[in-house]
């Protein structure tokens, strides 16, 4: 089935529709977004297959370590993402034929339009106990849904509220939603007799998630999105449970074009990044000025570590939409990680005119005072974000970075676990575990959390430095595994040269020369092609040059002797003393290196 525009246009508009009419807000709101982001057909389109990709994805070489966030910024224009693609990106993706899903009627199953009036509008008044109540004697599958939803939100309210009595804002507590044992049997009666819709289904597949069911949610949320895909919140739930690309792969969807959305984010998550940079490329051909889409690649290009391409990305997406929160706290960590101060200054001042109670915009104040060093404002700020949205993960995990810069062990390893227990593959929390363990001197703990780090982000050159390191410390000295590990480190894009340099200097306590001599050799390259000179430099002129000699390769040796001249210090002298003894040994007379002379 072939798509024009229009037909985007039609499915997204009935969507937002229903969605809010169904107080689903967060989804309505995706959809109005992505409405918006699809150009009219200046012509009508026809109907063709798409054979090939209407835009070639971007190239980006390495992945970013979001272990600490932390530079300039300035605000370049760039034309908007897909500008240069072609009109016939309309079709679906990659050649895959889609399947056609009829579009519920919203009056085709109910009637009592006052009462269910009445009920939303004590919903959107929180007031959710009166809202099922209005609802009690309703029967159709809308009024039945509104009454579900606003009983499994009236249980999440009392749930948070317990949290706090008992335990504080930020504390621990078991409590739990009240309603999940009558809302279970309930749905799962509806889905038997088959008088429940696919918004009684989501609302199922969440119900079934937080009581820790989580094969049969995700059944059941495969369900809710092939007989209606609108519902992005669905898929959202859906793409938490999908912790492993084995589970994403065997799930059974149509091929609606949401599935295409739904994938280029759960590859995102998955840091399946150049699979989700290509979707979303793709994507972009239909909704050409889609913020969301925009943000996603900034997001990847960020995770991939090209930071540039991504800065400038979130540039023009703020130059449009000004007044943007989501996503602006990755922006936030990006400029982290730059350094850039003035830039995470400005988004700071605008998120907080904009709206300074968005666990985002909390977020964001808190990197700009970590990246003054004011790392307790730092702390106050993700506690506030925290406060706001307990399940915020980014928030939970940089606040454990700000409190090992405050030498808070305690607290940091409370927030890196609740980190974790919400998103077992959050890889930087489990970095940061490792790194606390390390310096409490505790290295076998250490090395289980870096273990499960890497295996969460393996091209990641240093989740593999920081366990060399370990094994490199006093207690193991595990020295043949530390240098497995810098091998790993140095094949993954190792841009500090950190790999390669202790490659050398395990290789030669070793005494295994020629492999010492290789690496400093590649060591030495990089620094030449970087620019780099420093103790680093010289010690592995030094080396190579003794190398060289020892060997009888006295031309090579003679050039990173000469080299050494530039050089003041001891090693200058070593390498005339050097040069002297190449120069009798070419002559054929013995050598009097001053090196085989030392007392």
């Amino acid at each position: 089935m072939a798509y024009a525009k229009e037909t985007y246009r039609a499915e997204l508009l009935a969507a937002a529709r229903q969605l809010g009419e169904r107080c689903l807000y967060s989804a309505a709101k995706w959809a109005a977004e992505l409405l918006v982001g699809v150009e009219p057909d200046a012509a009508p389109v026809q109907s063709a297959a798409m054979d090939t990709p209407s835009s070639s994805s971007a190239t980006s070489a390495g992945r970013l370590l979001h272990l600490h966030r932390s530079g300039g910024s300035s605000f370049r224009h760039r034309p908007r993402p897909g500008g240069g693609i072609s009109s016939e990106a309309g079709t679906p993706l990659g050649g895959v034929s889609y399947v056609s899903t009829p579009i519920p009627d919203d009056d085709a199953f109910d009637s009592g339009g006052d009462k269910y009036l009445l009920a939303k509008t004590y919903f959107d008044c929180r007031e959710y106990r009166r809202a099922a109540h209005v609802l009690q004697k309703q029967v159709g599958r809308k009024a039945v849904f509104l009454r579900c939803y606003a009983l499994y939100m009236a249980g999440e309210k009392r749930k948070e509220a317990e949290m706090i009595e008992l335990e504080g804002s930020l504390g621990k507590s078991n409590a739990v939603n009240q309603e999940l044992v009558a809302l279970e049997k309930e749905l799962s009666t509806h889905r038997r007799t088959g008088s429940i819709d696919s918004f009684g289904l989501y609302l199922y597949g969440i119900v079934l998630r937080d009581k820790g069911c989580e094969d049969l949610a995700r059944t059941i949320l495969v369900e809710s999105v092939n007989s209606y895909p609108w519902n992005w919140s669905a898929w959202s739930e859906l793409q938490s449970l999908c912790t492993s690309s084995d589970i994403l792969n065997n799930l059974n969807l149509k091929n609606n074009w949401m599935k295409d959305f739904f994938l280029a984010s759960a590859y995102l998550e998955l840091k399946m990044h150049e699979e989700a940079l290509k979707r979303y490329e793709r994507l972009m051909g239909v909704f050409r000025c889609s913020g969301y889409i925009q943000a996603q690649i900034a997001t990847v290009q960020y995770s991939m570590r090209d930071l540039d391409e991504a800065e400038m990305k979130f540039e023009d997406l703020l130059r449009t939409d000004p007044f943007r929160v989501d996503s602006m706290d990755i922006y936030s960590n990006l400029l982290y990680a730059k350094e850039s101060l003035t830039a995470l200054s400005f988004l700071a001042h605008r998120v907080f005119l904009t709206d300074k109670y968005r666990p985002e915009s909390c977020c964001i104040i808190a990197n700009y005072y970590s990246l003054k060093g004011q790392h307790e404002k730092s702390v106050l700020y993700f506690q506030r974000a925290l406060k706001l949205n307990r399940k915020y993960l980014s928030a939970w995990t940089l606040m454990g970075h700000e409190y090992v810069e405050l030498k808070n062990t305690p607290a940091a390893i409370d927030a890196y676990r609740r980190a974790v227990d919400i998103n077992p593959r959050d890889f930087r929390a489990w970095y940061g575990l490792g790194q606390i363990y390390e310096m409490m001197g505790m290295p076998f703990y250490a090395l289980h959390y870096f273990r499960k780090s890497s295996y969460l982000q393996p091209n990641d050159a240093r989740l593999w430095i920081a366990m060399a390191q370990c094994y490199e410390s006093d207690p193991l000295q595990m020295i043949e595994e530390a240098i497995k590990c810098y091998e790993r480190a140095a094949n993954s894009n190792d841009t500090e040269g950190i790999a390669l340099h202790r490659l050398a200097k395990l290789h030669g306590m070793l005494g295994q020369s020629e492999e010492a001599a290789f690496y400093y050799k590649k060591d030495l390259e990089r620094m030449e092609v970087e620019e780099r000179q420093g103790q680093n430099f010289v010690e592995a002129l030094l080396f190579l040059a003794k190398h060289y000699k020892s060997i009888g390769r006295f031309e090579e040796a003679e050039h990173y002797c000469t080299r050494l001249l530039d050089y003041t210090g001891p090693e200058k002298e070593t390498a005339k003393n050097m040069l002297q003894g190449i120069k009798r040994s070419q002559s054929g007379f013995p050598s009097m290196d001053t090196d085989h002379f030392a007392l």
